[in-house]
Order: C-alpha cells, then structure tokens, then sequence
C-alpha cells in the first residue's frame, strides 16, 4: 500500500510539475482575459443593427399573400416566411424543405441591383464618416475568422476616417455586411475573447482544428489541476500534523500551495466546463430517451403562412411605429406576426380576422398545443413570474412572465414559452446536464446570482483574481524549474 500511494504521489508530482510549467503561462491568459470578457465580447453584427438599417414597409403597396404564391407557383409548404425592405426593394424571404428563394413584392421589380451597387449604398447607412482606404481581401482576417465566410471571399474592407475607427466588412457575394467594428471593440477583443476563445485567424478559421486543439488543451489543464489538488491536500494534511497550513517555506511555494488550496477546485472546473462548451451531450453518453424530437413535432403544427386568417398588411398599419422588418410564426397551430420596429419588437396575434391584438398566450393556448405534442399525457402549467434553475436571463435576453409546462416522460420535459413573443425555451436531462457543466460552472450562471449583478460581479473577480494567483505564481515556479534544469545540464557538461 505504501509503494503504490509513493508510485502515485510521484507520478501526480511529475504531471503536475511538467504540465504546470507547460501551462501555468496559459491558464493566468485565460483568467485576465475573462475579466475582460464580463465586460466585452467579440464584436459581432446583430440582427437588430441590420434591421435597424433596412427601410420602413409600405403596407398599402403590398400583395396578398394568395397572390404573391400563385405568381411564385411553389410546389412545396412554406416552413419560413419574412419581410422586409432593403436598399429601395420590398423583398419577401421563402424557406421550403429544399430551398430557400427571395422574391420580389413587385412583380415589375426584375431589376435587381447588381452587387457593387448594393455595396456602394449600404456603406452609406453604416457609415458616413470619409473613407480612407479600401482593402479587398481574398483571404480570413482576424475580425471574420469563421470558416462558414469563406463563402464570401473576396470581402471587401473599408476603413473609415473617424475618431472611432470603423472598419466595415462587406461580402462580394451577396453584399452584405459581415462585420463591423470600432477601435475600442478591436482593442479590448485582444485583451478579452481572442486570447480566452483562442481565436487567431491561422486556427479559428478550422473549425475542426480549432475544437480538437481547444478541447486537448483544456483536458490536459484538468489532468494538471488533479494532479495539483491531490498534492495540495497531501501536503496540507501533512502540514496540519505540525500546527501549520503548507509545508513550504519558500514564500513562491507557499503562495502557490496555499492560493491552490483555496482556488484549485475553481480552476479545475473552469477549465473543465470550458471544455465542455465545445462537446455535445452524445459526445458524452448523454441521450434523450424520448422515441421522438418534440420540439420537431411542435413545429410540424405550425399554421402555413398563407393561412393565417389575419391579413399580414392590417398587422403592418397597426403599427404605430415605422416597420422595418416582419417575420411570420407560430406556437403549435397558433399563428402570429412579429414586427421590427423603431420603437422595439412587437408580436401580433394571427388567429383573428378582424381583430389587431397583441399576443397574449393563455394558459389554455399553452395547454391545447402541448396536448397535442404529448397526447394522453400529463402536462403541468404554472405562470413563472421568477427566474428557476434553468430559465436565467442575467443579460435580460430571457424576460419574465413566462409558462412554464413540464410533462411526465422519460426526458423530464420542461417548457418555458413566453406569452407575449411565442418563443419557446425547451429543456431536458441532456440540456439540464449540459447546463451543469458549462454555464453553471464557467460562467455562475446560476438562480441564487442572477437577480444579484453586484454579488455576482463580486464572485467573478474573486475567483478570477484567485485563479490568476494560482497562475503567477505557478508560472514563478514554472521558470525556476526551467532554469535548475538548465543550471543542471550545464554543470554536467562542464
């Protein structure tokens, strides 16, 4: 018994001191970039920037649905349907099974324009500051590193003469625009999401790669931090017999030893649930037992566009603001409309051909859909006024009241549908498991912290100001190690 703990401490010494010093430097990056990160993220161009820039609908210059579907002659059921106007044209947006296809509002409207003048119109409402230079890339540079852009390549880069530095990046393709940054998000991306999401253009832009490479070094970190708690409680145990905490009396050692013994836990699971934000719950043996995909079945009873009984343009001259975009939906068999205007998002209920109302899901809506996704079987209702477990919105992207409908399967099937927008949260085992082991642990995303931003902000800078520590000075040791080795080798030669 005593060879083999003797064999075990040694092996656990040697793998944390080889990969410490392999990856002490690594893991303190991760750390100061992820206080940057509760901060500032990548720079991305949403959906609301886009939409916000598209022009207002006319409701009294567009056709009927009826009409525009005998003029397109389609032969498969619509599963999408969208609207909007953009760059002087009223476009309507199809999704089938097979493909998708845009057509024009107009049936005169043939003339499209070509892609260099689509480009040289909406630079114009991204921008309006000088330009000063025009780059035309054939390759992925560091602010579209994502494979999935090769698609538009050549992307042309336009930097404008502004105080605050934007660069507008437009695709040859289709001519839209794919990035758009400012100086400031430029810099604080070095500091914060491209060192802690490694993502340098030569790896992001291998999807593959970029998983398989951000995956091994994550689990050889876990490897590392065992190793690292199994001395650390080693030694404090052996520490304790003689009155004190830590064994060493070098002060890095002891900084070290004793920074682990309060912080180790927290940077084995961050790193651990850092892992696991690229795995699937398959690629670890978690599997839904259900014999059937019901958010797949819920969509199947969604209302075919063309029969909502509420004319889409009467939806559209309720607005009391300017409507840039229009979207078609459904909860089950329950239709609606969502209009993106200046003055925020707004979903109108379909279901009523002479009456303009905004969705409001009832609890007996919530419950003939579901009955109809689970027949025969038991679904529990309630109005959740506060966040739970699995329904968090620290950002506020996720908004209160919503229903909340659980059924009695064998995948613990949970719903959070919101009454005012139709959108569906959909939970089970695998998503609950998946949730334990990434958001929960990498970011706390947690019920107890979210409705406490300061404790939550407090808990954060705590954990990665310790971790950081633990980091440092593993890279101190790290270092010395290094140089005994060279001193060593030195001294051997001579």
């Amino acid at each position: 018994m005593a060879r083999s703990t003797t064999f075990l401490t040694r092996l656990m010494l040697f793998l944390h001191r080889i990969l410490g010093t392999a990856l002490c430097l690594l893991f303190a990056v991760w750390f100061l970039s992820g206080l940057v990160m509760i901060y500032h993220t990548f720079p991305r161009v949403t959906q609301a920037e886009c939409i916000a820039r598209q022009d207002g609908l006319e409701p009294d210059s567009l056709p009927s649905l009826a009409s525009l579907l005998r003029r397109q002659g389609l032969d498969e059921p619509l599963r999408g349907l969208s609207l909007n106007r953009d760059l002087g044209r009223t476009m309507f947006h199809m999704r089938t099974d097979a493909s998708r296809l845009d057509l024009p509002a107009c049936p005169a409207d043939t003339m499209q324009p070509s892609v260099a003048e689509q480009i040289a119109l909406r630079v114009g409402r991204w921008c309006n500051a000088p330009l000063a230079r025009v780059d035309t890339l054939h390759d992925l540079d560091q602010w579209i590193p994502f494979s999935r852009l090769r698609a538009d390549l050549p992307v042309y880069k336009f930097r404008f003469d502004d105080p605050e530095g934007h660069e507008l990046y437009v695709s040859s393709r289709t001519g839209d625009v794919i990035q758009f940054t400012t100086r400031s998000e430029r810099f604080w991306a070095w500091l914060g999401p491209i060192p802690h999401w490694v993502y340098f253009t030569s790896l992001r832009q291998n999807q593959q790669l970029w998983t398989r490479v951000v995956i091994l070094l994550s689990g050889i970190g876990c490897l590392m931090c065992v190793a690292g708690l199994y001395l650390g409680v080693r030694d404090f145990l052996l520490a304790r017999r003689r009155g004190s905490l830590s064994p060493f009396r070098k002060r890095s050692f002891r900084w070290h030893h004793v920074a682990g013994m309060v912080f180790g836990l927290f940077v084995l699971t961050f790193c651990f649930s850092g892992m696991m934000s690229l795995v699937r719950p398959a690629d670890v043996g978690i599997h839904s037992r259900l014999g059937f995909d019901p958010m797949r079945r819920l969509d199947s009873l969604a209302v075919a566009p063309e029969a909502c009984p509420l004319d889409y343009r009467k939806a559209l001259r309720s607005a009391r603001d300017s409507v840039r975009q229009m979207e078609w939906g459904s909860f089950g068999d329950i239709p609606f409309y969502t209009l993106h205007t200046d003055g925020g998002t707004l979903t109108v209920d379909a279901r009523h051909r002479d009456t303009v109302r905004a969705l409001s899901l009832s609890h007996a809506d919530v419950a003939h859909v579901l009955s109809r996704v689970y027949p025969g079987q038991d679904v529990s209702i309630e109005l959740l006024n506060s966040y739970d477990n699995y329904y968090l919105g620290r950002s506020g992207h996720l908004t209160l009241p919503v229903w909340k409908a659980e059924v009695d399967d064998a995948d613990h099937s949970c719903y959070y549908i919101n009454p005012r927008t139709g959108r569906v949260r959909y939970v089970n085992t695998p998503s609950r498991w998946m949730h334990w082991m990434y958001p929960a642990l990498h970011s706390l995303r947690l019920r107890l912290l979210v409705d406490q931003p300061v404790l939550w902000h407090v808990c954060m800078w705590v954990l990665m100001l310790g971790g950081t520590c633990v980091s440092l000075t593993g890279v101190w040791l790290g270092v010395n190690y290094v140089r005994r080795k060279f001193r060593r080798r030195n001294s051997l030669r001579e």
